[in-house]
This record gives C-alpha cells, sequence and structure tokens, in this order.
C-alpha cells in the first residue's frame, strides 16, 4: 500500500486554519504602544513627518458618498462628516485619531471602522442606532462601555486592546459575533444574554475557566486558544458547537464534549493530553488537530474511526511520531484522512 501512496508537501499552503478569526491575526500580533506625544520609542526621537495629523478638511468628501475609506491618511481628529447625508459605512483604519467625536449626525452609518488607532474610550455613538458593525480593534481601551444605544450591533470586534472585564454588552441582543482576543481578561462572564452570539473569540487572555456559557445555545465558533484552561468543561448547554478552538492551553484530558455532536473542527493542539479519548461520538468531526502533546497510544485512534468524513489531522510532535511507520499507520487507521500534519496525502 505504501507504494501506491504519494504524498504532497504543502507547508507553504494555507493548510492551518488554527488561528484566532482574521481580525486577531493572533500569531502576527504587536505590541501597541503606548507613546506620548514628541515621546521617544527604543531611545528613539519619534519622526514629525510620522506623527503630525493630516487636517480632514483637506480631504475631499462626496456629500452623497454611501461607502467612506481613508484609510493609513494620518488623519487626527474626526470632523467634517457632518455632510454625509447618505454615508453607510466610514472606514478609519491606522490613522492618528484619539478621541470618538462629531459622529452624532451619521445616524444612516451601518459599519464604523476605527482598527489601529489611538483610542482610550467608547464614547459618542448613542446616535448610531443603526450600527451593525463596529471595529475598535488595536486601540487602548481598558472598558468596554458606551454601546447600550447600540441595540442593532451584529458584529462586535475589540482586538488587541487593555480590556480587563467583559461587561456592559446586555443590551446588544443581535450580536453574532464577539472578538475580544488578545485583552487581559481573567473571566468569561456577562453575556448571559447575548443568545444569538454565533462565533465568540477569547484567544490570548487569561481566562482560567469554562464558564457562563449556559444561554448561548446558538453558538458554532468558540475560540479560547492560548489562555490559562486546564480542564474542558461548562461546554454542555453548546449543542450546535461546530467549530472548537483551545490549543496553547494547559489542558490534560480530552472529555467534556458529551453534548458536542455537531462538532466539526476540534483543536486542543499544545496541550498536556496523554490520551484520545471520550470523543468516539463526534462523527462529523473533519478536523482534529491534537499535536504537541502527549500521545503515545496508537489504539487511541480507534477513538476517530466513526468519524467518516474527517479530511485532516495533526498528531506532530506527539510521542506516536517518533514510531518510523507514523505516517502509514495514521493512513490505515484512518483512511478517509486527506491530511496528515501539514501534508496532503493522495492515495
Amino acid at each position: 500500500m505504501a507504494d501506491e501512496v504519494s504524498e504532497v508537501d504543502v507547508q507553504d499552503m494555507d493548510v492551518d486554519r488554527r488561528r484566532e478569526s482574521d481580525e486577531s491575526a493572533d500569531e502576527e500580533i504587536k505590541e501597541k504602544q503606548d507613546i506620548p506625544d514628541g515621546g521617544e520609542k527604543n531611545g528613539e526621537e519619534i519622526s514629525g513627518d510620522l506623527e503630525t495629523p493630516v487636517d480632514i478638511e483637506t480631504i475631499n468628501l462626496d456629500p452623497e458618498a454611501e461607502d467612506i475609506d481613508l484609510n493609513h491618511l494620518r488623519i487626527g481628529k474626526i470632523q467634517g462628516f457632518e455632510v454625509l447625508r447618505k454615508v453607510k459605512t466610514l472606514c478609519l483604519r491606522q490613522n492618528l485619531i484619539k478621541l470618538i467625536e462629531n459622529l452624532e449626525l451619521l445616524t444612516t452609518l451601518t459599519e464604523l471602522d476605527l482598527y489601529d488607532n489611538q483610542i482610550r474610550k467608547i464614547q459618542n455613538l448613542d446616535t448610531l442606532s443603526q450600527l451593525e458593525i463596529l471595529d475598535l480593534s488595536f486601540n487602548l481601551l481598558r472598558r468596554i462601555d458606551g454601546l447600550d444605544t447600540l441595540t442593532q450591533l451584529r458584529r462586535l470586534y475589540l482586538v488587541n486592546n487593555k480590556i480587563t472585564r467583559m461587561e456592559n454588552l446586555v443590551y446588544l441582543t443581535q450580536l453574532r459575533l464577539l472578538e475580544l482576543g488578545s485583552n487581559r481578561l481573567r473571566v468569561i462572564e456577562n453575556i448571559e444574554s447575548l443568545r444569538d452570539l454565533d462565533s465568540l473569540f477569547l484567544g490570548k487572555n487569561k481566562i482560567t475557566k469554562l464558564q457562563n456559557l449556559e444561554t448561548l445555545t446558538n453558538l458554532t465558533v468558540l475560540s479560547v486558544q492560548s489562555n490559562r484552561l486546564t480542564k474542558i468543561e461548562g461546554l454542555n448547554s453548546l449543542v450546535n458547537l461546530r467549530e472548537l478552538y483551545l490549543s496553547d492551553n494547559g489542558i490534560q484530558v480530552l472529555e467534556g464534549l458529551d453534548n458536542n455532536n455537531k462538532l466539526t473542527t476540534l483543536d486542543v493542539a499544545s496541550n498536556r493530553i496523554k490520551r484520545i479519548e471520550n470523543i468516539r461520538h463526534l462523527t462529523e468531526l473533519q478536523e482534529f488537530w491534537m499535536n504537541d502533546n502527549l500521545v503515545e497510544n496508537w489504539g487511541d485512534l480507534e477513538e476517530l474511526s466513526g468519524a467518516l468524513a474527517l479530511q485532516t489531522v495533526y498528531l506532530e510532535r506527539n510521542p506516536l511520531q517518533k514510531d518510523a511507520q507514523y505516517r502509514r499507520k495514521i493512513m490505515l487507521a484512518l483512511p478517509s484522512v486527506r491530511q496528515i500534519d501539514a501534508t496532503f496525502v493522495r492515495f
């Protein structure tokens, strides 16, 4: 059989989807530096050209435009946008904005993007009641507040700030996606009212326990990668969960998934797990990532035999990989698999 197998190396292909959502880009996050005006970074004086804000009045705005995109223009202040009578999307990414202000008249807005600025507080959004998408990632926020009137919000991105608590979300009952990766959270809390939430991303925080998820019965994607978890628990009510990402924690036992029968992706890579167990009932699995653990028993692969649609298995950097027949044994035990670690297999 080995002679009939050809393997295609795809190390350079985009086959590893084990990170956070696109917004979090966890593997490439750079810490935002909180540098005062005229300060220094790494002992070097900041260039005046790089820090001098551009006056918005020098930019021509079409009053009839529905989509405004003003990225990376060194805009220092939100002003002059009141002429936009029909605007639906306002994108101000990668500027030098410090305050959310002067947006009160833009009541037609459905999307506001302030990714990568210098904003310290969520404020002055009360009149934007039609807003459906808000991105305040890569800023200097310490609290979640100022969102009470945004009851139509569907997607909220707060990646890579300095937020310490999940709070003041009670009125966002229409929310479908909440992205809080790369903050300073320690507890999953105050999200009981988010019953329509579909995707929750909490990677790269300091969370020690999976809890307070009972009401999120519509959740299909949960990511709590790179935290301080030691146990898989608190997921019993998540009966619609399809993707679970728990890599880079301190989990020791594969358990607590009894009611998560719809899982298609399970990521428990980079933990301290010794056995593949308690997942025989996950017959819809397509992706199973368990590399960088402590698995050494080949018989454990029997737990995956019922997942007839299983396509991808990551088991590299487990004791199993020391076996010279590592890949062949996986192929024989799991004949549906078409990718082992980062290499495709074609029969």
